[in-house]
């Protein structure tokens, strides 16, 4: 994974307060693209809470009389995995720990990245330097084999994946955000309200934040595909799309739509976050 490190800044800065937020909102829901990407996100997460009530069959029960059945299959919507347990059931429940663990890791290098980065951007100078060449020594090792190597050193574990996962993802967001800042700290506004005598807290609170992250969000939520992918700490028989479309591999000849169906979760899923956070970035932006 590679920072995005061309990404052009709003040229005003943004109003602080619930005026800014409402109007960001109030955009946002003129955004149908926007809106029916969460409305996705929304149905798949009440669909994996409410699981035991929607789902139509018991997601560890298999059979090997029904093993690979194709989709349409008689008691099997969406047939039958390598166990025989019904794929629709499993692609239910699977949704509980693969949001989880798709999007807590992001959540929390969005978190700490986008601290590292806006103050690395906005002070600039040898701490700038400093921080971002420490950043710079993650990026010597591939993120997925990082991730893999770290989550075998803390030990198998769901808090461990997570950790792991969040260690791998901080550098790049670190990095998205320290270029967008300090493009955005080099605005006349910011001069301005840095010469009237107003205070680092403030100007990063009123006239950075709301200008940096938008791009910043845009591209963590692009790493949530990743982790789910992954499927770090889950073990079977737990249904999880990253570790089904795994075992799943081997039948991807045999029963192909089958084998490819915790893919296109992760897909849709996927998506429906870029889209939401592509029409949040618009939302945000203030324009003259």
């Amino acid at each position: 994974m590679s920072a995005i490190s061309d990404i052009a800044p709003v040229v005003v800065p943004a109003k602080a307060g619930k005026g800014y937020w409402g109007s960001v909102w109030s955009r946002l829901m003129q955004d149908k693209v926007a809106m029916f990407a969460l409305a996705v996100i929304v149905l798949i997460i009440l669909a994996a809470i409410f699981a035991p009530y929607v789902a139509p069959a018991d997601p560890f029960k298999g059979s090997m009389l029904r093993r690979l059945k194709p989709i349409g299959f008689p008691g099997y919507p969406l047939g039958g995995d390598e166990l025989g347990r019904d794929m629709l059931t499993r692609l239910i429940y699977g949704g509980r720990l693969s949001i989880f663990m798709g999007v807590v890791p992001v959540l929390c290098a969005f978190v700490i990245g986008s601290g590292i980065g806006i103050f690395a951007g906005y002070v600039g100078g040898w701490i700038n330097t400093l921080l971002m060449r420490v950043i710079d020594v993650f990026f010597a090792f591939p993120s997925v084999l990082l991730a893999i190597a770290l989550s075998g050193a803390l030990g198998a574990g769901i808090l461990n994946s997570i950790v792991s996962l969040t260690i791998v993802f901080v550098p790049p967001i670190a990095r998205v955000a320290e270029s967008v800042t300090t493009q955005i700290r080099t605005r006349d506004y910011v001069e301005a309200a840095r010469v009237s005598g107003a205070g680092a807290f403030t100007i990063v609170r009123v006239h950075v934040l709301g200008n940096v992250l938008g791009p910043i969000f845009v591209f963590s939520t692009s790493l949530i595909s990743v982790s789910m992918i992954l499927g770090l700490g889950v073990k079977p028989p737990e249904p999880e799309w990253g570790l089904m479309l795994n075992t799943l591999r081997t039948a991807i000849y045999s029963q192909p739509l089958v084998a490819a169906l915790p893919g296109v979760m992760i897909f849709l899923v996927s998506i429906s976050f870029n889209l939401f956070s592509d029409g949040l970035r618009s939302a945000m932006e203030v324009k003259q």
